[in-house]
């Protein structure tokens, strides 16, 4: 699996990285601009991320406009949310309203930080990334 962590904060990067660098190659950007070009980098390569995992906020561009970017980009290319890269939300937010803007924004997951090893296991599975 192709992993990009998309966090500004260092503890939260070095986390994520710790749980997912057993299922795959994680690559990390520290904001939505970063994350972008890494998508459009790795598209032009023909090697796309199978699992994005993007903080809310973020400085230079938040987590919502990047997802937005992102399917855009997707959808450009004739690939759908349901068949691009599963995009996990990982945020200390967890008021209805951020939750719903994202899921409107085709996130596939939401996961509230202190990010738990067994709650992102879970939810890898839930999305069909590992068995």
């Amino acid at each position: 699996m192709k992993i990009l962590i998309v966090e500004d904060d260092f503890t939260s990067r070095v986390i994520l990285q710790e749980h997912l660098n057993h299922y795959g190659v994680t690559h990390i950007a520290v904001n939505g601009k970063e994350a972008i070009a890494a998508v459009k980098a790795a598209d032009a390569i023909n090697a796309p991320y199978d699992l994005i995992c993007l903080d809310v906020m973020m400085p230079e561009m938040n987590g919502q406009e990047a997802l937005r970017c992102i399917r855009e980009i997707e959808e450009a290319k004739g690939i759908f949310s349901s068949e691009g890269a599963k995009i996990m939300m990982t945020t200390a937010l967890d008021d209805v309203r951020t939750v719903s803007v994202s899921f409107q924004g085709l996130c596939d997951a939401y996961l509230v930080k202190p990010i738990r090893k067994e709650k992102l296991i879970s939810e890898l599975r839930q999305l069909k990334l590992i068995p």
